[in-house]
């Protein structure tokens, strides 16, 4: 294969990309030597990833449900607190697309497993932060740590599975997210009420290191990935194409907005859960998170809804998911708001697995700087869904958050509406989906 097919090589060089290697369940009958559902090393390779997944979701957003805890812990506010959160995901925006150019020439195996290595050594000094400027700071420095990650495993799947089997890979590798994310937050809201946050956090430490070993014990061997160089003037023309390029901004704000209402709710639940009328135990508290067994599932099967409704259905199916979960949260009733909650985790997962997979597909060279620019415009709709949710919450309480959320999902319709109406003007005919590639 040549380097182009890869899309690691336009890191190295301006020659253009060349076409994409046919999938070889084509019509062609030519030999893909990729990995495919079934096939040698498709499950150990997804099963690494998936405790990636696990691994990066528990460290990133340890502090998420212990929130209230920290508060009352070290005196600050809610807003103050959520910077616990926010300099995690916003180290993690800031740091990916260097780590992608890392991984462009050291390999995307070895990047994710330095990766984890420095967060999960992280993770275990944060338990002992002596205030929260020294939390905020070790949650930083986990969170660019962790940029290795996302952008590198996209990148990896990119090159090393079938195209038609990506969406459902990619699907896998978000499923992990969504486990690492449930699994982190239920682990520290009951170890928390009976040994308090630090504790609770020092075992997420634990977890994360066990996944890691996992991890690199695991994963495949690359077989289709070139090195290239680190030559920033042509990683500069690399961004700068992707970035030019409509559908992927569009692509990039869409992952970004369906963040921000993530972000947003699942900071501030916690809070309106210790409040009347729900009044609920930090353990109650962790164990509203084992709702992102349902994230898992829509993560998962986003291969099957795209291919039943179009990328452009899914989208709206998981904006109007998103929509109607955070309407039916502002009930004051326990069992409406996790049902809000269901619908909010499961609209969320399935939109970004969605538009994650479509940016490997859209991007035909320099693939880790496709994704890692929307793994950055993602963490930075989790930084801002965390801060300006917990500001809103302050502000107006629940509703408040609610508004936020209401506000970025509309966005997202807008975007997928623009984005067809462009595709439709360029063509001349009608369209049947949001431009994106089938």
């Amino acid at each position: 294969m040549t380097p182009a097919d890869t899309g690691a090589s336009t890191v190295v060089d301006a020659a253009p990309a060349a076409p994409a290697v046919p999938d070889s369940t084509g019509s062609s009958g030519s030999s893909d030597s990729r990995m495919t559902p079934g096939g040698p090393g498709y499950r150990r390779m997804s099963f690494a990833l998936f405790l990636a997944g696990v691994a990066t979701f528990a460290l990133l957003y340890s502090t998420q449900a212990l929130l209230p805890l920290i508060s009352g812990d070290l005196g600050v506010t809610a807003s103050d607190a959520s910077w616990t959160v926010a300099a995690a995901t916003g180290g993690l925006a800031l740091f990916v697309l260097p780590m992608s150019a890392l991984s462009e020439r050291f390999g995307r195996r070895t990047v994710m497993t330095a990766s984890l290595a420095v967060a999960v050594t992280v993770g275990l000094l944060v338990p002992f932060a002596p205030s929260l400027p020294a939390l905020v700071a070790l949650r930083a420095v986990q969170g660019a740590a962790l940029a290795g990650l996302p952008a590198s495993a996209t990148a990896y799947l990119a090159e090393e599975v079938r195209p038609r089997a990506l969406v459902t890979a990619i699907g896998l590798f978000v499923a992990g997210n969504s486990v690492g994310g449930m699994s982190g937050r239920v682990i520290t809201g009951w170890v928390a009420q009976e040994w308090g946050w630090r504790v609770a956090v020092g075992v997420v430490g634990l977890v994360a290191v066990a996944c890691a070993v996992a991890f690199r014990l695991l994963l495949p061997a690359p077989r289709h990935f070139t090195p290239g160089s680190l030559r920033p003037r042509v990683l500069v023309r690399t961004v700068r194409d992707h970035l030019a390029n409509p559908l992927l901004r569009r692509l990039y704000a869409i992952g970004a907005l369906f963040m921000t209402v993530f972000g947003g709710v699942y900071t501030v639940i916690g809070y309106r859960l210790t409040e009347a009328p729900f009044s609920l135990p930090q353990g109650l508290i962790g164990s509203i998170f084992l709702v992102y067994l349902v994230g898992t599932v829509s993560a998962s099967t986003a291969g099957r809804l795209v291919g039943r409704l179009g990328r452009r259905g899914a989208l709206y199916l998981g904006a109007g998911t998103t929509a109607a979960g955070l309407l039916l949260s502002l009930a004051p009733s326990l069992p409406l708001v996790l049902l809000g909650l269901v619908l909010i985790t499961a609209g969320f997962f399935a939109g970004h697995a969605v538009a994650s997979s479509a940016v490997g597909k859209t991007a035909q060279h320099g693939r880790a700087q496709a994704s890692a620019l929307y793994q950055s415009a993602y963490y930075v709709g989790s930084s801002a869904g965390s801060t300006v949710g917990a500001v809103a919450f302050h502000s107006g309480g629940w509703a408040g958050t609610v508004g936020v959320g209401v506000l970025a999902v509309l966005g997202v319709v807008v975007i997928t509406v623009s984005g067809s109406l462009a595709a439709r003007r360029a063509a001349g005919t009608p369209v049947r989906a949001l431009s994106l590639p089938r």
